[in-house]
């Protein structure tokens, strides 16, 4: 790695994952801890203990990706659809503890940051940016820059009146509720008996349980029509589609999506659209974290 190194922290509902990451997104050392299931105060406490052991080592700034949607006026991370956090500054939190250049950004920002620069979407202009774990994130460049607005894409009404969803989102029949690894989980409880999750879905789609296949394939169906309209509204030149879940249904998704997508897509975008996987993985929430925090270093944060 280059000697200027920045500590990147990716905050999910499930784990936190931090480490050091230079200006080319080679990552050093890593930690990661499952996300504390009790309040405001224990989720920091773990925050704060990953960046102090990474400090040690050395950094020049600080990144954060967090599942809030941010105030774009004084920083603030507002609330968490999936975790116990409101109105907190980590950016100031950071300063005050470490004296170092601090950025936060949205998480599905921050991997579609990192998409953008570093991995699949290095190429484009305009893309979208999908992480499906157990919510769903999203992220956009517009014009060869990152959109800075909220976009929150997996709360897109995709089925009036559907499913509820989840944590302190009070909404129905988003897309979080519809086309996640969250929604996998209730659908394989469903036809597998309690216990069955999302890795048992795919796994039996991949045996040929043509049950499963179908389920899969329909949660596919309700993401591709998402994805086909926000094709109509950015034009996008890739949607980039990453996260756990993601990641883990492969072209069982992506198959039914695409189709799905450009039945509902305008010309010539149904027949030009190209949704791909994502390429940096599960690290590409790190990696963005990590370019949030050289941006505050150069000042452009």
């Amino acid at each position: 790695m280059s000697e200027e190194r920045v500590i990147g922290v990716d905050l999910g509902g499930t784990k936190i994952l931090a480490g050091l990451v230079a200006r080319d997104g080679a990552i050093g050392r890593t930690i990661e801890i499952a996300t504390p299931s009790g309040g405001q105060q224990e989720v920091l406490a773990a925050v704060d203990g990953v960046v102090a052991d990474l400090h040690r080592d050395g950094a020049v700034a600080i990144g954060y990706g967090v599942p809030l949607n941010i105030d774009r006026r004084t920083g603030v991370g507002l609330k968490a659809v999936n975790l116990p956090l409101h109105n907190v500054h980590f950016p100031n939190r950071a300063r005050e503890m470490y004296g170092l250049p601090a950025g936060v950004e949205n998480d599905g920002n921050a991997a579609a940051l990192a998409e953008w620069r570093l991995g699949v979407g290095r190429d484009v202009s305009n893309l979208i940016m999908l992480t499906l774990g157990t919510g769903v994130g999203g992220g956009v460049i517009i014009d060869d820059r990152l959109y800075r607005g909220w976009a929150e894409l997996g709360h897109t009404v995709v089925v009036a009146g559907g499913q509820p969803c989840q944590g302190n989102c009070h909404g129905h029949g988003h897309v979080e509720a519809h086309a996640s690894g969250h929604a996998a989980n209730r659908v394989a409880a469903e036809l597998y008996g309690r216990g069955a999750d999302a890795p048992v879905l795919l796994a039996k789609a991949r045996e040929g349980d043509q049950r499963a296949i179908d389920a899969v394939a329909e949660i596919g169906r309700i993401l591709g029509a998402a994805i086909g309209s926000w094709v109509n509204i950015f034009d996008p030149d890739i949607v980039v589609v990453g996260g756990g879940f993601g990641a883990a249904a492969g072209d069982l998704l992506l198959e039914p999506a695409r189709r799905s997508a450009r039945a509902e897509a305008l010309q010539p975008a149904d027949e030009t659209l190209q949704i791909v996987q994502a390429e940096l993985g599960d690290e590409a929430g790190l990696i963005g974290a990590g370019l949030v925090a050289f941006e505050a270093l150069d000042g452009l944060r």
